[in-house]
């Protein structure tokens, strides 16, 4: 059992890494090989509209053709037998880092049919691990749970399955004395921190867990 980590955070130790850490975590508590892999690390951008993915008798027909640090990402993805996915949401939806990785991990293998299908090699899980500053009775406001709902969509025809978690109201910084942050109260962020962030901790080591399974 191999589960694969992809962070599409720029922090490696903060909400988004620890979260999917924890997943991480879980998933080797039944056994499984993990990995992380950070995308501010990668050198690569979104999607070309080359189409190469598309055209027919092509060499890279249902894969990506870019030659760039994410062809060993998509390599091990194609071997393994979960991928979680973790991001932060930036002005309303995951970073341009996430973004771009997904463009290029799921287009490829999406047919041009009248009834889309996915030329995805096997049948795997998947998750989704999202933070945000938002507190959660807020997230209609924003439209999050179309966004999560039609990433899970995507993940599942991709993949053959999907699930997705969030973490709401999430602590930011590591001294608010520091930056001018009127609209939230460190002290309201400091407690929900203390009280709701570790069963946040145990949701996603629950997933990890999850994935794992037959």
């Amino acid at each position: 059992m191999n589960v694969i980590g992809i962070n599409g955070s720029p922090r490696k130790k903060w909400n988004t890494a620890t979260l999917l850490g924890k997943a991480l975590e879980g998933a080797r508590s039944k056994g499984a090989d993990t990995e992380i892999i950070n995308l501010y690390d990668l050198d690569y951008k979104g999607c070309k509209s080359c189409f190469s993915c598309k055209t027919i008798k092509s060499k890279s027909y249902g894969r990506c053709a870019v030659n760039d640090d994410l062809t060993e990402v998509f390599k091990k993805i194609e071997v393994a037998d979960a991928v979680i996915l973790g991001s932060p949401i930036y002005f309303g939806n995951v970073t341009g880092e996430m973004r771009s990785f997904m463009e290029r991990l799921i287009f490829p293998y999406f047919t041009y049919t009248m009834t889309p299908q996915s030329l995805f090699p096997n049948k795997i899980k998947s998750g989704f691990i999202y933070t945000m500053n938002v507190p959660v009775e807020h997230m209609n406001d924003f439209g999050y749970p179309l966004i999560f709902k039609m990433n899970e969509q995507y993940l599942t025809i991709l993949f053959g399955s999907a699930e997705s978690m969030y973490s709401c109201d999430t602590y930011q910084f590591k001294d608010y004395s520091k930056v001018l942050c009127e609209r939230f109260d460190e002290e309201h962020k400091a407690k929900h921190r203390e009280e709701q962030f570790p069963r946040d901790m145990e949701n996603a080591f629950e997933m990890g867990v999850r994935l794992t399974k037959e």
